[in-house]
């Protein structure tokens, strides 16, 4: 497995991972309908977002994003046969990274709020804490980590 940052190029790989999710997969036309389109990742990139991505014999299997603006982590999908080997621990890590190196003391993500997706118990093994519900959507967060 290799991780890299995400480039332009990249952008209309990660529209099929994203699809292909196990839990919560959006299609393209789902997630245009959300505004999210090859043209504004392209442009998240250019100015807001960054991300990484993970790719075994050079194929992208995985990827994440956060938004530098706002301390959002944006988005993490892995391809399901290469779920449970540590790769969304990895994204995980490098998209905090770099949020934490813009001097983010909070960050934050939105989530299914059903507790049993596994959604929820990957970001709680990893600090992060619920904040808030809003219908079917969970808030949660994570304070920077003392040096």
């Amino acid at each position: 497995m290799t991780y890299r940052e995400i480039t332009q190029t990249d952008v209309p790989a990660l529209f099929p991972i994203r699809a292909a999710t196990r839990e919560n997969p959006l299609s393209r036309t789902e997630l245009q309908a959300l505004g999210i389109t090859e043209a504004s990742v392209t442009t998240m990139l250019s100015t807001t977002h960054r991300g990484w991505l993970c790719e075994a014999n050079g194929e992208p299997i995985g990827f994440a994003m956060g938004d530098g603006k706002t301390g959002e982590l944006w988005v993490i999908a892995v391809l399901p046969v290469y779920e449970g080997q540590g790769i969304g621990s990895r994204l995980l890590d490098l998209v905090e990274t770099w949020l934490w190196s813009l001097g983010w003391q909070e960050l934050w993500l939105w989530t299914s709020s059903d507790p049993t997706k596994r959604a929820f118990t990957f970001y709680h093994h990893h600090g992060w804490l619920v904040s808030e519900i809003k219908a079917d959507v969970l808030s949660m967060k994570k304070v920077r980590p003392c040096v």
